[in-house]
């Protein structure tokens, strides 16, 4: 599965015409170094769903950080760890 084509998709298929103003997926990096992904849940069937925080820790520059705070998936990793976060995002969105 290639994550960004389906980071996209969904994306797309939760744009409405009014969710995507208020909404946002946000891939920023951080000084650690490595990157921070924030993808709000608000309106959509994720809203609700809980999920265990994820704490992975291999060494300084290989490592993830994952949860759900305020209505929002939070995810941080180091600068190698970009795809990782997305795909714990990903198998999170997609287990029933």
């Amino acid at each position: 599965m290639d994550i960004l084509r389906w980071l996209q998709e969904w994306y797309s298929s939760h744009c409405d015409g009014e969710w995507e103003h208020e909404s946002c997926i946000r891939i920023t990096s951080i000084d650690n170094p490595g990157w921070h992904v924030a993808i709000s849940l608000i309106g959509t069937t994720l809203e609700n769903k809980q999920v265990d925080l994820i704490q992975i820790e291999r060494t300084e520059e290989d490592w993830i950080y994952c949860k759900i705070e305020d209505g929002c998936f939070s995810g941080a990793g180091g600068p190698g760890n970009l795809e990782d976060v997305l795909r714990v995002f990903y198998l999170w969105a997609t287990n029933d």
